[in-house]
């Protein structure tokens, strides 16, 4: 239970808040939306439910992928495409390698998609009303395919369950709490989004390292010795692929939210200078 309290998982824990936060925010606008379809006295209930819903999924979600990685640790196939590709896969490598392509799929559409639309609401605008347990249905099953990406990315981070379930249940707690609001903010503060987005590519990124050496930490757990196991790890045109460190993690997503801050400050400070100008001319 102590090796629970250490700086590494308190630092994983808030990052992986943050990502909740960001990855939720899809989730928590849709459920915002789709919950003014159910009758008006029946919304707020509606919106609950499909939180407290979601939250559910993505523990459950998540200690399903946990058990099936460490279950389906050995080596299922062995590349020996020399020069090529070469190196084995298990289950883990696929979870990961899907994964990753998957969030950044989802990272670069979801940009493309703020490109292209002004307004998330058209998709839902001008549908007929439902009932509270139609809209509720919609929520969950629409829910299952939200908590994919947030179980993948917080698999990257680290697999340390009670600290990967805390996240999503305090992630949860905060939705519930802020539904509302924070869905306002961010509707007028799209540059976090924005953010947030650029943060799942590198989460993308963080997987498909993580599924290089995959099939070596499961043979290692099988109890191999790491000198017979380190030639499992997947090689691309004679390259291993190599895990990103926590730390190049960390660092990048510093990077990125002070780039972030010191830009929307300028922006600011431009636009003041611009008004004032104005008024003077």
């Amino acid at each position: 239970m102590a090796e629970l309290f250490t700086l590494e998982n308190a630092t994983n824990l808030l990052m992986l808040c943050f990502l909740q936060a960001v990855l939720g925010f899809d989730n928590l606008l849709y459920i915002s939306i789709e919950s003014k379809r159910a009758p008006v006295a029946q919304q707020k209930s509606v919106r609950m439910w499909g939180i407290i819903i979601a939250v559910v999924l993505r523990v459950v979600l998540l200690f399903t992928m946990i058990q099936l990685i460490g279950a389906l640790s050995e080596p299922f196939y062995t590349f020996q495409w020399t020069g090529v590709l070469e190196g084995a896969i298990n289950f883990a490598t696929c979870v990961f390698i899907v994964g990753g392509v998957f969030i950044m799929y989802t990272a670069v559409k979801e940009i493309g998609h703020m490109l292209s639309i002004d307004k998330l609401d058209h998709d839902v605008s001008g549908k007929s009303a439902k009932s509270a347990t139609q809209v509720v249905i919609l929520i969950v099953m629409m829910n299952l395919i939200f908590s994919f990406d947030s179980v993948l990315s917080a698999l990257a981070i680290t697999d340390v369950f009670p600290v990967l379930a805390i996240a999503i249940i305090l992630s949860g707690l905060a939705m519930l709490l802020l539904a509302d609001s924070v869905a306002a903010f961010l509707e007028a503060n799209r540059m976090y989004e924005v953010l947030g987005l650029f943060i799942l590519l590198i989460v993308g990124v963080v997987l498909l390292g993580e599924a290089g050496q995959a099939a070596v930490h499961g043979v290692e757990n099988m109890g191999v010795p790491h000198e017979e196991a380190k030639d499992l790890a997947l090689k691309v045109f004679g390259k291993e692929i190599v895990p990103m460190s926590k730390s190049t993690f960390y660092f990048s997503v510093i990077v990125l939210v002070a780039v972030e801050i010191i830009q929307s400050g300028y922006s600011r400070k431009l636009n003041a200078e611009r008004k004032a100008l104005q008024k003077h001319s």
